[in-house]
């Protein structure tokens, strides 16, 4: 029978480039710039690394690894590579890489780049925020919320991620804003206004690991462990019959469940310190707060404005600014918000540092086209070995 991976893998080192417009620097230099620092954190050789894993969406750089993409959650895609590498015993140190040069495609928001049988198919009636703001509808007639009060929720969202991205040197977005700012911005797709969308970046986001007796053997004593990971596919259900209302993503559900029986969690809302999920969108944020089981259905709405999911929060969400405001190059997102969950629980973030102990900390990644039907969560906390 299974039994997870729960403490077979520890995070030896992490690195993350700049994320931004990154017009001078290609994407080797940016993945150059996040491999640097995981080397260096984690005090080993290049020789030393047994098996890589690339992932990119868009990006084909001709380089002698695994390449693995999975949409949105390519990142994580990778990092489950090289983590289930070392726990096999394939490898005793593996690498996980992600990287997107998004800002030189020419294009304003993800490249509609179809895959498989999707290359030479358009989709001229399908935009994400399109899809997304149906995302907000059917939550809404769902549950019943006011349109107010939902478009109130979703400013508070994006206030509170670029507050949390200011305090990020390396976020790519790092200004202020209101609520009003929000409310009063250029509509997108109702109800999802300017403010609501993420930012489309370059940047690189890269992890070294091991097992957790190699890690000692190096000389490491604070080990941040693996504690589980799950990806969730979805059988068509979204998009070829009626049983899936529109409102939720089935894959976070089943994801969430799977990786919270593996990392031996039972009652998330009081067990994780940290969240970073795939807020896309703010309403997708919203939504995914039901659907990774910590706020109950309906009831995002109330925890968000009561400021549960804030920096100083219970259950801080997008504390160093999501792919709201540090950015969303596609290949390199889930393993950036791993590098979050690492140095906050290693007491390194800086002026963003959770002053409570982080214990264990969550990452949630969607994917898909055209009805986000991968997802990906990863669960990190302390070795407890």
């Amino acid at each position: 029978m299974a039994r997870g991976i729960k403490d077979k893998v520890a995070i030896l080192g992490m690195g993350c480039s700049q994320f931004g417009e990154r017009w001078d620097k290609e994407a080797d230099d940016l993945m150059v710039e996040a491999f640097l620092e995981a080397l260096a954190d984690a005090g080993i050789e290049t020789k030393q690394i047994d098996a890589a894993w690339l992932a990119t969406a868009i990006e084909d750089p001709f380089i002698p690894v695994t390449r693995v993409e999975n949409f949105c959650a390519s990142g994580t895609e990778a990092f489950r590579g090289a983590v289930y590498a070392v726990a096999s015993g394939a490898a005793d140190i593996a690498l996980a890489l992600g990287v997107e040069k998004l800002k030189d495609t020419g294009y304003g928001g993800l490249p509609q780049r179809g895959r498989g049988v999707l290359n030479n198919m358009t989709w001229p009636n399908l935009s994400a925020p399109g899809s997304f703001a149906q995302l907000a509808a059917a939550y809404r007639a769902k549950h019943g919320v006011d349109a107010g009060d939902l478009k109130r929720a979703m400013a508070h969202i994006s206030v509170k991620s670029h507050d949390n991205g200011a305090r990020n040197p390396k976020a790519h977005l790092r200004n202020r804003i209101t609520v009003e700012t929000v409310l009063g911005a250029p509509m997108v797709a109702e109800p999802l206004g300017l403010y609501d969308c993420c930012g489309v970046s370059d940047g690189a986001a890269c992890a070294i690991v091991t097992t957790p007796e190699i890690a000692r053997g190096l000389g490491k004593r604070d080990l941040i462990a693996v504690k589980a990971l799950q990806l969730s596919v979805s059988n068509g259900l979204e998009a070829q019959h009626n049983s899936w209302d529109g409102s939720h993503f089935a894959t976070t559900r089943v994801a969430s469940k799977r990786a919270y029986q593996e990392a031996d969690i039972r009652n998330p809302r009081e067990e994780l310190s940290l969240i970073e999920v795939h807020d896309c969108f703010s309403v997708t944020e919203l939504v995914t707060m039901e659907d990774l089981h910590i706020s109950p259905e309906g009831r995002a709405i109330h925890d968000v404005m009561d400021g549960f999911y804030d920096s100083g929060g219970t259950v801080p969400c997008q504390i160093d600014g999501g792919l709201k405001c540090f950015g969303h190059p596609i290949g390199a997102s889930g393993l950036r918000m791993i590098y979050e969950m690492y140095l906050q629980m290693l007491g390194r973030a800086g002026e963003r540092q959770r002053q409570q102990e982080p214990r264990l900390g969550l990452t949630h990644n969607l994917g898909g086209f055209p009805h986000q039907n991968v997802c990906a969560i990863s669960i990190v906390g302390r070795y407890e070995g």
